[in-house]
């Protein structure tokens, strides 16, 4: 029984950490003569934390905005990024929903 008690506090805690990670946002510096600009672009994305310890779509909300802002001009990637961040709540939840903005390049030597 102890054995059991131990695998399953050990299993919890595990995944607690695992759920406390998250997705870094890309980043890279790029000399002007490598891309060209195609536009500005902005997008957004929500993440919740249900009771205050369940996040839902929450870790990589950063990520999934900055991905959606460089496809939405069929860009490589973001230069000049600027995030805002607006929170909101109800009695069960906590919502964060991030905007990121900045121009889209095309890389020249894109593979």
């Amino acid at each position: 029984m102890k054995y059991l008690s131990k695998t399953i506090l050990s299993a919890t805690c595990a995944l607690i950490l695992a759920g406390c990670t998250g997705t870094p946002m890309k980043t890279q510096q790029y000399e002007s003569n490598q891309y060209t600009v195609i536009g500005h672009s902005e997008a957004k994305a929500t993440g919740l934390m249900l009771f205050g310890l369940i996040p839902i779509r929450q870790n990589d909300r950063f990520v999934r905005a900055q991905n959606a802002a460089i496809q939405a001009k069929g860009g490589d990637a973001l230069i000049n990024t600027q995030v805002q961040e607006k929170w909101f709540w109800a009695w069960v939840l906590n919502g964060y929903t991030t905007t990121v903005s900045g121009d889209v390049i095309k890389l020249k030597n894109a593979q």
